[in-house]
């Protein structure tokens, strides 16, 4: 019997995920908020505007379909900086700590590429996300430019304190 049936996997980037990298996400955003230019940005063009520009992109697999994703974004301003961006676990699959897994499995490379910090944008709605966040380290700073209309709780983890 196998008993993988149920084990999920975090792998890096495939371009055979980028679909499921899109529709994960635009099916997370429409469900609480309206798409915005910048989320369209990254998600038709993942290769172009997260992992050729230094980030990195990891998938949850759970009986080989892509049922979460995370990118770590590489700021253009501080170069030891990344954003923790596009996070989100299908509804299928909630339940099982992938958010933690794959949120774990980014901070863990943010701190083997040497980052000082990683920072984040969410809303206040998102209460599970946020609780999610704090508990792999990251602490509330004061929200400045945030990337989307709906940011209202901005979040920093500080690697090298």
């Amino acid at each position: 019997m196998n008993d993988s049936k149920d084990e999920v996997k975090i792998i890096s980037y495939e371009a055979q995920y980028k679909e499921a990298f899109k529709k994960l996400n635009e099916e997370w955003i429409r469900t609480f908020f309206v798409m915005e230019a910048s989320d369209y940005k990254l998600l038709d063009h993942p290769e172009e505007e997260i992992l050729n520009k230094g980030g990195h992109i990891v998938f949850a697999i759970l009986n080989d379909e892509a049922v979460g994703t995370c990118a770590l974004m590489k700021s253009e301003h501080e170069p030891v900086t990344y954003e923790l961006a596009k996070m989100v676990v299908s509804p299928k699959a909630q339940g099982k700590k992938i958010g933690y897994l794959l949120g774990k499995t980014l901070v863990d490379l943010a701190r083997e590429l040497k980052a000082e910090k990683i920072v984040l944008e969410t809303n206040s709605v998102l209460v599970p996300a946020i609780k999610l966040y704090e508990k792999l380290g990251f602490r509330h700073i004061p929200i400045t430019d945030a990337g989307y209309d709906r940011v209202d709780v901005q979040m920093q983890l500080n690697i090298r304190d």
